[in-house]
């Protein structure tokens, strides 16, 4: 993929007041030069760090880029880091796809940071810009006399130099790594000092396994470590005749472990044959435990450095890890997650906020990485997370005696908005923002026909969405299809991390709700992929799940409206969720109807009717609304709902009578139906 930066030919002195970086075409970034007393308190989307000055920063929206950040090279050949490919080289990409399976994380610290990073397209391998700056310092080497390892590994002289390495220990003695070290930059635990692999026993007793030794093997096929209970490739230690294995790091823990940001007492290692369950999340464990004594308490290896706060994109603030949970009512609570019972002398997550309730499993809560992210300072985070939600309203004009805002500028609309609280005619008109027809208090144009209920003008430019712990983007600019409800929209769209779009019907919708059309409230499943009850379709990005019985809906059925308007019927039609019926048949189209799956239905003249025959294959779209321009006809285009005189299609000949696309030229008679086009 060839790239390039916009920027590169600029001189990056004081001179330079702006540039445009190929990471963000839509607006200038202007230099700040020198630091302000109050400091900048934002973040580089470039590295994550703090800001300070020199550096790059976008006026009209949030996004900043330090300056080395702003001038790194969007393409580096022959990368030391990567010699299997290097005359491909790496290209510098902008965020890790999260979902994307193909990008493993960066090569040197092993996870998927949100910055930039820089990839190679020949097999995926990647390093993020802070780890690049590091690997200048390799000096690579061939396998290790013992051959114990399947991938060639990186000899590091200095690692104590590296600052990412700091917080790591030898996988075999677990100590810092002061000293040499090899490090396999395709396996995540396998950092080992030069002299501990030069010295690795070809045997060991060891106190998870008295009756037999452990003898040193190696495959290049996964093999289950006993002890920690997950799959590993390379070395192990195994017993072939109990069929015990374990993993090199997993050998010998080390015997005390302290961390008071952790856990304010240090744990001692504890060997056990038996199984036990860990206090900090409620789960079995066996042979190897930690415990604490003065907290009477006992946790698995892993459980040891659990985040004392995080922020879960699924609630509004942070929440913290007890061992137990203190209730002054002796009531039952459920997980908000799986919404099985909380057990509350066991670890979770909980928040601290008065009158919030929420609490859920540590495994639970841990378990997408992409949903959370670890806080060191709670004040901290949430006073860069007021600053970084704008407001879409520009202006209060005015306001009334209740405080109010009765007259707005939106940065959705040129003119201003005022406040009503219903139509003065009764037509049928949609908020410019969801789509939805305008039935509560709303905002309207004086000057034109544009209308926003209240609820979508007060959504803010930028905010925090629950299906992704990152920042959403507000815009309008051109008609989209969600990529969660699957409905072409001319509305308003939040892009959430540069990977989705998802339209305000959507994006209003939280992740615990109640449906009029089943009786026990629905919870967001990521996981689920099954059938949705409303429509039959399978769900490919999770659905909304009943923890007491099979039922599910997708997001395309729960934004559904409640009722529409079709000239089958002089009434509202309206949603329908079940059928006593044994056979059915659509009032429009005449043909069958499955008397499971939802419906619109009209009580008064026993009307009924398939939701995609009454709505419409564009229900969202706005009348009008200019459409992307393709190569089958050299002018512009707009979408049409409705036309009069039933012309042909410059296409197929055929009359057209609904949803057409027509040329926007007043001399040009093209008009096509949508299919054809």
């Amino acid at each position: 993929m060839e790239m390039k930066n916009e920027n590169e030919n600029e001189s990056h002195d004081k001179s330079v007041q702006q540039i445009r970086h190929d990471f963000h075409r839509q607006h200038p970034l202007v230099l700040v030069a020198e630091q302000s007393n109050e400091g900048l308190k934002a973040h580089c989307d470039g590295c994550g760090e703090l800001l300070s000055a020199p550096c790059f920063t976008c006026i009209h929206c949030n996004y900043h880029l330090y300056k080395q950040c702003a001038g790194a090279p969007l393409h580096i050949p022959n990368h030391l880091s990567h010699p299997k490919h290097s005359n491909a080289g790496l290209f510098l990409r902008p965020r890790p796809y999260f979902d994307d399976d193909r990008v493993y994380g960066c090569a040197l610290c092993k996870e998927k940071r949100n910055m930039f990073f820089y990839q190679c397209y020949e097999c995926w391998f990647s390093i993020d810009i802070k780890c690049d700056q590091l690997s200048s310092s390799f000096k690579f080497s061939q396998l290790s006399k013992h051959d114990i390892h399947e991938h060639p590994l990186t000899f590091i002289e200095s690692p104590m130099a590296i600052d990412v390495l700091k917080r790591v220990n030898c996988c075999w003695c677990h100590e810092p790594l002061t000293d040499a070290i090899f490090f396999c930059f395709d396996c995540p635990s396998f950092i080992i000092h030069k002299k501990c692999l030069d010295e690795l026993p070809t045997k060991i007793d060891h106190p998870s396994h008295h009756i037999h030794p452990l003898f040193l093997n190696y495959s290049d096929r996964n093999h289950f470590c006993n002890l920690c209970q997950k799959e590993h490739s390379g070395a192990f230690y195994g017993c072939s005749l109990c069929h015990f294995n374990i993993d090199i790091g997993c050998a010998w823990p080390r015997s005390i472990v302290e961390g008071k940001s952790r856990h304010q007492h240090p744990f001692t290692l504890f060997w056990r044959q038996d199984s036990f369950i860990c206090d900090a999340c409620g789960t079995e464990g066996n042979y190897i435990s930690y415990i604490c004594s003065t907290c009477c308490t006992t946790v698995h290896k892993k459980c040891i450095s659990l985040p004392c706060i995080i922020k879960f994109s699924r609630h509004d603030h942070c929440i913290f890890h007890k061992y137990f949970l203190q209730t002054q009512e002796l009531t039952k609570q459920d997980c908000k997650i799986c919404f099985k019972e909380m057990r509350l002398e066991r670890g979770s997550y909980f928040c601290v906020k008065q009158g919030c309730n929420y609490v859920v499993h540590v495994n639970c809560v841990l378990e997408d990485k992409k949903l959370y992210d670890v806080i060191e300072d709670e004040k901290q985070w949430e006073e860069l997370y007021k600053k970084s939600m704008r407001s879409s309203i520009i202006r209060v004009i005015e306001v009334n005696e209740a405080g109010e805002a009765t007259k707005i500028q939106h940065f959705s609309h040129q003119h201003c908005l005022v406040l009503a609280d219903k139509m003065g005619e009764e037509i049928d008109r949609k908020c410019d923002g969801c789509m939805l027809p305008i039935s509560n208090i709303f905002y309207y144009c004086s000057e034109c026909l544009f209308f926003l209920h209240k609820t979508c003008a007060e959504l803010p430019i930028i905010k925090q969405h629950w299906f992704h712990q990152s920042n959403a983007t507000l815009n309008f600019d051109s008609f989209k299809k969600c990529d969660f409800c699957s409905q072409y929209s001319s509305g308003f769209f939040y892009d959430i991390n540069e990977d989705w779009d998802m339209c305000l019907r959507c994006a209003k919708v939280a992740d615990i709700i109640e449906c009029e059309g089943h009786q026990h409230f629905l919870f967001f499943d990521f996981k689920y992929k099954e059938k949705c009850n409303g429509c039959g379709a399978n769900t490919n990005k999770g659905a909304f799940r009943c923890g007491k019985c099979r039922f599910a809906l997708d997001f395309g059925c729960l934004t559904l409206p409640h009722s529409a308007l079709h000239k089958i019927d002089e009434h509202k039609l309206k949603l329908t969720y079940h059928d006593d019926k044994e056979q059915s048949y659509c009032d429009i189209c005449e043909q069958y109807r499955d008397p499971s799956l939802w419906y619109y239905s009209c009580s008064i003249f026993d009307t009924s009717a398939h939701i995609e025959c009454v709505l419409g294959q564009f229900p969202f779209l706005k009348d009008g609304v200019a459409f992307l321009l393709y190569d089958n006809h050299h002018h512009g285009l707009k979408f049409v709902k409705k036309v009069e005189g039933f012309p042909e299609c410059s296409y197929c000949g055929k009359l057209c009578q609904e949803e057409i696309l027509k040329c926007e030229a007043s001399t040009c008679n093209y008009i096509a139906h949508y299919e054809c086009y």
